[in-house]
Formats: C-alpha cells, sequence, structure tokens
C-alpha cells in the first residue's frame, strides 16, 4: 500500500491547481494517503516525470489536455479523474451590471464566445476584444498573458477609458482588484433571460497518473462530479479544433430532483418537470441527474444554436454520446444554406455561419 502520494501541480492563471490541492488536504474529504505536492512549469515536462517515476500523479487544467490527448498516451499516461469545477463562472469588473450599462459603454473581453453572450445580453452597447480597442484609441498593444491583461483593462477603467472587463475569479482575486464585480452566470433569473455558459473546461482540474494506477488511492483525490463534467466534455468537444472551442459554450454539472421540481416550477417548464417522473408519471427514485448545456452563438449575439438535456446519473455516458450525435446533426442543418423547394424560391442563407 502506498503511503504517500506525489502530485505535481500545473497551474494556470484561470485555473489556480495549487489552490485545489490545498483546500482538498485542508477539509474534510481529505484522502487517508498523505500527499506530496510540487508545482512544475507545462504539459511536456508533467508527462515526462510521470514517465520516469518521479512523481505518481499530475493535476492540471483540463484545458491543457485538449488536442494533445495523443500525446498523453504516448506516455502511457491517462486521466483517472477529475476535480469539480469551484468558480467556473467570469466577472463583470464594472460599476453597473450589464443590464444597466449606459448605452454606448465600453466593455472589453479576450474571449469570442463572451464577447457573443455579452451583445446577446444587451443592445448598444460596444463589446471589444483588448486588441481591437487598442488600435482603435491607438494604444500600444496589450500584453498577452491574463494577469498583466487585467492589470492593463483596470488601468483603463479606472481612468474612465472603458467602462468595464471580462476576467475570471481567480485573477480577480489574485490581483486584489478594489472594482466592484458582477458574476455571469448560466441560470437567469427569468426563463429566456440573459444567461452565460461557462467556457470549455472551466475551473475544471484533471488527474493524469500511469495505466494501470490503482483505482482506490483516486478514488481519494478525485470527485463524482468532476469525473462526470470531464468526461462528458471529452466526448463532446475534446475533438473540437481551437477556432470552434473558442465559440462553444458548455455546462456539466449534477443535479438532485428536488432543485429540478423547484426550477420546473418556477418557470413552468413542463419539459423539465416530466425529465423528473417516470413513463408511469411516479417522481423517479434515482435522485441523481446530469444536466448538458451546449451552444454556439452568432458574432452579433442575435442568433444562438443551443441543446439542453437532463439525464440520469446511471447512463449518462451513453446518454452524452446520444446528445452528441444530435448536436452534430442540429449544427450541420442550421449552418448549411436552406435548400430551394422551387427554382423560382429565394435563396436562403443559413441560420448561422460556423465561419464568422
Amino acid at each position: 500500500m502506498m503511503d504517500e502520494l506525489t502530485l505535481a501541480t500545473i497551474d494556470s492563471p484561470d485555473c489556480p491547481v495549487s489552490e485545489h490541492i490545498a483546500i482538498l488536504s485542508a477539509s474534510g474529504d481529505a484522502p487517508e494517503i498523505s500527499i506530496d505536492s510540487r508545482a512544475i512549469n507545462g504539459f511536456s515536462e508533467g508527462l515526462a516525470l510521470l514517465r520516469d517515476g518521479e512523481f505518481d500523479m499530475v493535476a492540471m487544467p483540463a484545458r491543457l489536455l485538449h488536442g494533445r490527448q495523443a500525446e498523453m498516451l504516448t506516455a502511457g499516461c491517462e486521466v483517472v479523474g477529475a476535480r469539480a469545477p469551484r468558480r467556473p463562472n467570469l466577472v463583470l469588473v464594472s460599476e453597473n451590471k450589464i443590464d444597466y450599462q449606459p448605452k454606448s459603454a465600453i466593455i472589453l473581453s479576450d474571449s469570442k464566445m463572451v464577447r457573443r453572450q455579452l451583445r446577446r445580453a444587451r443592445r448598444g452597447i460596444r463589446i471589444l476584444g483588448p486588441m481591437a480597442f487598442a488600435a482603435i484609441v491607438g494604444l500600444d498593444e496589450p500584453p498577452s498573458n491574463p494577469a498583466p491583461l487585467v492589470e492593463w483593462m483596470e488601468e483603463l477603467r479606472r481612468s474612465d477609458d472603458i467602462d468595464g472587463y471580462i476576467t475570471s475569479r481567480p485573477i480577480y482575486d489574485e490581483l486584489d482588484i478594489s472594482g466592484r464585480r458582477h458574476a455571469l452566470l448560466p441560470d437567469p433569473k427569468d426563463r429566456g433571460g440573459a444567461h452565460f455558459l461557462p467556457l470549455p473546461y472551466a475551473d475544471l482540474v484533471i488527474l493524469v497518473a500511469r495505466r494501470r494506477f490503482p483505482i482506490s488511492i483516486s478514488e481519494q483525490i478525485t470527485e463524482p462530479e468532476g469525473n462526470t463534467s470531464w468526461r462528458v466534455q471529452d466526448l463532446m468537444i475534446s475533438g473540437l479544433s481551437e477556432e470552434m472551442l473558442e465559440r462553444t459554450g458548455i455546462l456539466v454539472r449534477h443535479r438532485h430532483v428536488r432543485s429540478l421540481m423547484k426550477q420546473a416550477e418556477e418557470h413552468k417548464d413542463i419539459t423539465l418537470e416530466q425529465s423528473c417522473h417516470d413513463t408511469e408519471g411516479e417522481v423517479l427514485g434515482d435522485d441523481l441527474h446530469v444536466e448538458i448545456r451546449l451552444e454556439i452563438i452568432s458574432k452579433n449575439g442575435r442568433k444562438t444554436l443551443g441543446l439542453d438535456r437532463i439525464v440520469r446519473h446511471a447512463i449518462f455516458e451513453h446518454a452524452t454520446i446520444s446528445l452528441l450525435r444530435d448536436w452534430e446533426v442540429l449544427v450541420r442543418e442550421a449552418s448549411r444554406e436552406v435548400p430551394k423547394d422551387f427554382y423560382t424560391d429565394i435563396d436562403a442563407l443559413a441560420y448561422i455561419d460556423l465561419v464568422e
């Protein structure tokens, strides 16, 4: 039996993995085995240390693995589990919420998806990327690293050159920003209201180890909701290109029947309520469900293509494969030009442009 787990951590500004592990070690759910953790620099270094047997496990942001799974498998490693996201939602740093921004306000975000979500949520304000804003007003090129970029945008906000900007909660806390923050939440106050799905792999920590790593040990470090979130996102979006990934929002979380029933009652959502009943109309005895929400948005924010599904946790992997097939059909049909029924019909453009 292993007496101590040697764990390497890879931090990113938006996902401080070391903080996740420190919280685990100090909590009541701390593993029985002691953890000796050390921060390392990058993905390739982590694989090399695992391959050489210097560490038992590497904890890293799931975003780092996108497009590099072949490299991991070649090194004889695999993902053995994940930790559930703690703070996946981004924040708007501004004096006003998005609904109360003055007309012609300027909001900056370096994420394409978030800019589209903001345009969908509020018309009449200018949503720009930092580089575009710098080019328009004649400033030097902004920093490329996330933390210095946020400091650059904060200076602009304090000087009233912009009205606000978007950042992650970890960076906001790390820089000790004094400005007011407003979380961009996935659940609208009213049905059909503004909502902001998290970015892919947001604040999701995965654990990578050599093949045939003992399950009894990995289960002490991982979390069921984290495992579900990783598995669903791995199936749904791991094959996307970087360009398409930047335009995608996804939310995966565990839900209990009680909270689903309450939400269905508040929003008068018959479909959601029916997902909590069996064919006989009885409330499902299996209390744990998985909520999966996926969307892409047009550049101007006026068109949204989304798919929401509630499935029982016991069958979530099979349901995710079915969901993936439905999503591929939906995207394919919505992004192609509408065929003419007759040659005299007027040309009809695709509902959504995947290239813009």
